[in-house]
Order: structure tokens, then C-alpha cells, then sequence
């Protein structure tokens, strides 16, 4: 008989907490440097797609370079180079407020999800396949972990 591999056992330290999410990070990294890669971008780049895709379903509203800034704990001019990147690629368009022409929203191309997809596929694929393991109970147990955790190191920025 084999012994489980190490991410088939239940953490019980912090430690085995850290080790998991390490993987999936990295994991999740080397999906989204590929994609990066291929398309010409940075790997920030792929970063503030996830953020300006997230931004409306998130927040219920668009994603705005200031606050983009924030998330992603960068300079302005660094976003502004970002933005300028992902305009110029296809994958984002900027579009002034309609009630304060100051304000900008970032929204996500249609088009650009659609080649994103290609990539992420396999990410998709591989949670829905993760996810058909566990009951719904579990899985809003995992989900209200996630969340916290996403909280708990936010406040940290």
C-alpha cells in the first residue's frame, strides 16, 4: 500500500496549511505566467486582468485605476504602464464615468475572456473536478475559510 501523498492528508498544523497553499498558489502562478508569456504581457498584467474581471462581481461595480493601485500595491505610473499594456493588447477598455467624467472604469473585452479561457481551462476543469469530491456543506465550510483568510491578509496591505 502506498503512502498518501502529502496534499491528500488533512492538515493539522499551520504549517500544513502554509505547505497547501504554497502549491496552489504556485500552481495557479505557472497557469497565469503562461498565459502571460504567450500573450506578450507581464505578469502583473495578468494580475490586474484577474482584478478588473473580479472588480464588478466583487464589488458590484467597475474596477477604476485608483483602486486597482491599491489592490495590487503598485505606483500610478506603474498601473498607468500597466493599463496602457492591456488596452494595447485588446484585453481592457478604459471609459470615463458618465456622472464624473474624472473617474475612469476599466472593463474586460469580451473578446479577451474568450482567449483567457483557453488558458484557464485547465484551472476550471481541475476546481470542478476538486469540487465534485466534497459535499456542499464542505464546500461552504472551504469557501468561508477562503474568504477569511482573503480577509485576514488584506488587512495586512
Amino acid at each position: 500500500m502506498q503512502p498518501e501523498r502529502p496534499e491528500e492528508r488533512p492538515p493539522s498544523d499551520l504549517l500544513g496549511y502554509a505547505v497547501l497553499l504554497r502549491t496552489l498558489n504556485s500552481e495557479i502562478n505557472r497557469i497565469a505566467h503562461a498565459f502571460a508569456h504567450a500573450h506578450g504581457l507581464h505578469a502583473t498584467d495578468v494580475h490586474a486582468l484577474a482584478a478588473i474581471m473580479d472588480a464588478s462581481a466583487v464589488d458590484g461595480e467597475p474596477m477604476t485605476p485608483s483602486r486597482l493601485r491599491e489592490r495590487l500595491n503598485l505606483t500610478s505610473g506603474a498601473v498607468s504602464a500597466c493599463l496602457d499594456r492591456l488596452e494595447r493588447a485588446g484585453h481592457i477598455t478604459r471609459a470615463r464615468d458618465s456622472a464624473d467624467r474624472r473617474v475612469v472604469h476599466l472593463h474586460y473585452n469580451p473578446g479577451a475572456r474568450a482567449l483567457a479561457r483557453q488558458y484557464f481551462t485547465p484551472l476550471a476543469r481541475g476546481t470542478e473536478a476538486a469540487r465534485g469530491r466534497f459535499t456542499p456543506e464542505q464546500l461552504e465550510t472551504v469557501a468561508e475559510f477562503l474568504g477569511a483568510l482573503n480577509r485576514e491578509l488584506a488587512a495586512e496591505r
